[in-house]
């Protein structure tokens, strides 16, 4: 069987996702059912098939994902829609749409800093914390910093029985002035 000219083959759009929390490891697979949930239970089993979504790989931090040209924007809706994936609490935020894979690889690695990065520099590589090594206060309660990407910084709140993440950004560090304590957050 020969393989259709391009005139003929079905137009596809490929969407770029940021996966929150960062450091949030997530397996393609269990993505993948995630996402195919989301589509169904908003726009049911008839527009599921006709929109064909798909993951393509998970790429530090990131989801290629795949849907039918024209039907990008209804794939988006129900992205935004998905809010854990197995046991993990996970967002997908869309971040751009395009007709080829290359364009969105080449979207990550300017999103992504440098390895090389000048120290100082405010989007430095996510870092992640060790459990029990930072004694921050949020609230009057006390956290553990997990993993920080330039102005957002995401924490666990210690606890016996309530253990949340919570996730940080730079209005928030203004309010309770960790940006001022020598330490910060």
């Amino acid at each position: 069987m020969s393989i259709r000219p391009p005139t003929l083959r079905e137009k596809r759009r490929y969407l770029l996702a940021r996966i929150d929390p960062a450091g949030t490891l997530v397996e393609p697979k269990d993505l993948y059912y995630a996402v195919y949930e989301a589509v169904v239970s908003l726009f049911g089993d008839v527009a599921a098939a006709a929109m064909q979504p798909s993951v393509l790989a998970v790429e530090k931090g990131y989801a290629l994902l795949r849907c039918r040209r024209g039907a990008e924007r209804e794939f988006a809706i129900a992205l935004s829609t998905l809010f854990a994936c197995r046991d993990s609490t996970v967002a997908i935020r869309v971040l751009a749409v395009s007709g080829t894979l290359e364009s969105l690889r080449e979207r990550i690695a300017t999103i992504m800093p440098q390895d090389a990065a000048a120290p100082g520099q405010e989007s430095g590589p996510v870092q992640e914390g060790t459990s029990g090594t930072c004694g921050y206060r949020f609230d009057s309660l006390p956290v553990d910093a997990v993993a920080w990407n330039g102005p957002k910084v995401d924490a666990i709140e210690k606890g016996f029985k309530n253990t949340r993440r919570l996730f940080l950004t730079t209005e928030d560090l203004e309010i309770i002035h960790a940006t001022t304590i020598p330490d910060g957050l």
